[in-house]
């Protein structure tokens, strides 16, 4: 099919409507920004905007988790190998697999074993056998490199908030409702699995 001639004539060009005002953030003249608009239901389309929402923040914060950690020193480190180190670093107690798989809510124990074998290969953390269990801590390395990765979040990220905002006052209500959907989504999936 042969296509007509571009025209460089400012005669010939469509007339430009003036831009409408912009809508609030908060929402969008009624239109839900979603990945996937056969998952939007009539009963909660703001779940469908949320998951949305939720892919692309896990998509940015797993990024910058392993960036920070790399401007930290430490490279070729996945996301869930940083947030293995985080915790086992945490209150810098020694512990248990089964607890690290708990606390970070990973349900296949054997991708964190393998994030502990890389770490302990990397001398970031020491296993130790007690009884049956071994339990891991952080080495001297692997705390360091935590309190370096503070120093760039502090740097490139925490900076960016200020103390008793009202910002911060709405990342703490966040925090709570992603508490609350987590439950909802494990007992979907409960009963998803039981279908």
């Amino acid at each position: 099919m042969a296509r007509k001639p571009v025209s460089d004539s400012p005669a010939t060009a469509a007339p430009v409507a003036s831009p409408s005002p912009a809508a609030p953030l908060a929402r969008a003249a009624g239109v839900n920004i979603v990945s996937s608009s056969h998952l939007v239901s009539v009963r909660s389309p703001e779940l469908s905007e949320f998951e949305f929402g939720l892919n692309t923040a896990y998509n940015a914060y797993s990024r910058w988790v392993v960036r920070c950690m790399g401007a930290a020193g430490v490279r070729d480190l996945t996301f869930l190998d940083v947030l293995v180190l985080h915790h086992v670093n945490h209150r810098g107690r020694a512990k248990r697999l089964a607890d690290i798989c708990f606390v970070l809510n990973v349900e296949d124990t054997h991708l964190v074993t393998y994030a502990l074998k890389k770490l302990v290969g990397l001398g970031l953390v020491a296993g130790e056998r007690v009884g049956k269990e071994a339990t891991y801590a952080t080495t001297q390395a692997g705390t360091d490199a935590c309190a370096r990765y503070r120093e760039i979040r502090e740097q490139c990220l925490t900076s960016n908030f200020t103390e008793g905002s009202e910002e911060n006052l709405e990342i703490g209500e966040l925090a709570r409702l992603l508490r609350v959907l987590t439950g909802l989504y494990e007992q979907a999936a409960r009963s998803a699995t039981s279908l």
